[in-house]
């Protein structure tokens, strides 16, 4: 066992890896170390591979832990071994980056020696950056709404797809919500493949529409958000496997459907999901050999589209599409100003620094803050190029207008001050 600020090799399928302060701690909690951290991507490497293997790979690094100032870093370190393989990305911007692209074991530990917790992956293969091979379903809990109703929207959003041809991979996020990765033919480029999700957020919407939404602005949703810009080309998610910077080292965990309504996300964590993986092996092994069609999804689009559902809106660093509506906040619509009254009430470089900001408003404001909802409060992660930051909004439209404080009016691409 080395001590702290030691380095130690770990010899990976012939392969010399250098672990560096080995004994760091990463997680405080449960007092998982960074050659926990090696170790378990060590023993759980075919499924990560099988998610994030073969891909280009944002990183993204938390050098002192969980709870620490964290960063986006898309192009891979100059100081790289040479087995190290990157390959060269274009982005919506017109920037591009060599991205890292992990093959073998020894990668993943390399990239867990950077403190890379997440594995973030796109959705595509190193030999064609232009046609994806993966169409993903993000289903994102509005605050409020707990894992049983995450779960009948998954079964819904499994149906859609059953009826389209296509088969649905679940998993938990590692977080609140669930993912459903599908396997898919690479015949189509990025905006047919967004197109295709978009028909298939709003046909869960359609068939649930108690519980599910595919309303871009946070201010309009309930229930379970369906995040079609999860496709949309530059974006990633955390893959299956992956460890989440949460207090308890949470992972992402690849399920069988019949897992969905048994299991509880808090069930899989770094700790746990080595011995699952010994015992039942990777639940998604069968899906590369699943790969089906977007035919059914981009027909029920254009007939989405027959009916007056156009484009909807795309993140806001992107250009403007071609048929997108205006891109405003309902919020910031006169006619919509009453229904979503928001207003910014705090700031922070994490979101730990955000909430506390949010605390002391609910402390300066006592009145109103008992009028809020659990999806009043709204918490916006916003990418800079190189790092993320929070803000926090309050939609004051259960607050009697006689007691509503004021506050900044941002739009959703506000920057934060340097």
């Amino acid at each position: 066992m080395a001590s702290r600020g030691e380095s130690i090799t770990r010899n990976i399928g012939g392969i010399e890896v250098p672990i560096s302060n080995p004994q760091k701690l990463l997680f405080p909690k449960p007092k998982y170390t960074k050659l926990d951290l090696v170790d378990y991507y060590l023993a759980v490497a075919d499924g990560a591979l099988r998610g994030a293997g073969g891909r280009p790979n944002m990183l993204v690094r938390f050098p002192n832990g969980v709870g620490a100032e964290s960063f986006y870093q898309k192009r891979a370190p100059e100081s790289r071994p040479p087995w190290i393989e990157v390959v060269t990305l274009r982005f919506p911007s017109g920037r591009t980056a060599d991205e890292v692209v992990p093959r073998t074991p020894a990668s993943l530990a390399w990239l867990a020696n950077l403190a890379c917790l997440e594995l973030h992956p796109h959705p595509v293969r190193a030999g064609d950056l232009d046609h994806p091979d993966e169409l993903r379903v993000d289903l994102d809990p509005v605050p409020g709404i707990q894992w049983p109703q995450v779960r009948e929207v998954a079964h819904v959003a499994r149906a859609v797809l059953a009826d389209t041809g296509l088969v649905g991979w679940p998993k938990t996020s590692g977080s609140r919500g669930m993912h459903i990765y599908v396997r898919i033919e690479q015949r189509w480029g990025f905006d047919e493949v967004r197109r295709a999700a978009l028909a298939l957020a709003r046909e869960v919407e359609r068939r649930a529409p108690a519980i599910a939404t595919s309303k871009w602005w946070k201010e309009e949703r309930q229930g379970v958000f369906v995040d079609y810009n999860q496709n949309a080309k530059d974006r990633t998610i955390a893959s299956a496997y992956s460890v989440r910077p949460l207090p308890d080292a949470r992972v992402s965990a690849p399920l069988t459907w019949d897992e969905v309504d048994a299991v509880d996300p808090a069930d899989f964590t770094l700790g746990t999901m080595p011995k699952r993986f010994a015992e039942v092996g990777d639940r998604h092994a069968g899906m590369d050999q699943r790969a089906g069609s977007l035919e059914k999804l981009l027909e029920l689009s254009a007939r989405q589209e027959k009916e007056g559902q156009g484009d909807a809106p795309w993140p806001p660093h992107y250009r403007k599409q071609a048929g997108e509506p205006p891109r405003v906040q309902p919020s910031k619509a006169k006619a919509r100003a009453a229904k979503y009254p928001l207003i910014e009430v705090s700031r922070g470089k994490d979101k730990k620094e955000a909430l506390a900001g949010l605390a002391k408003w609910r402390k300066r404001h006592p009145r109103v803050a008992k009028y809020l909802e659990p999806a009043d409060v709204l918490v916006d992660q916003m990418r800079g190029r190189f790092s993320a930051w929070y803000r926090i909004r309050i939609n004051l439209q259960h607050v009697p207008e006689k007691i509503r404080p004021r506050g900044r009016k941002t739009p959703s691409s506000a920057r934060m001050p340097e």
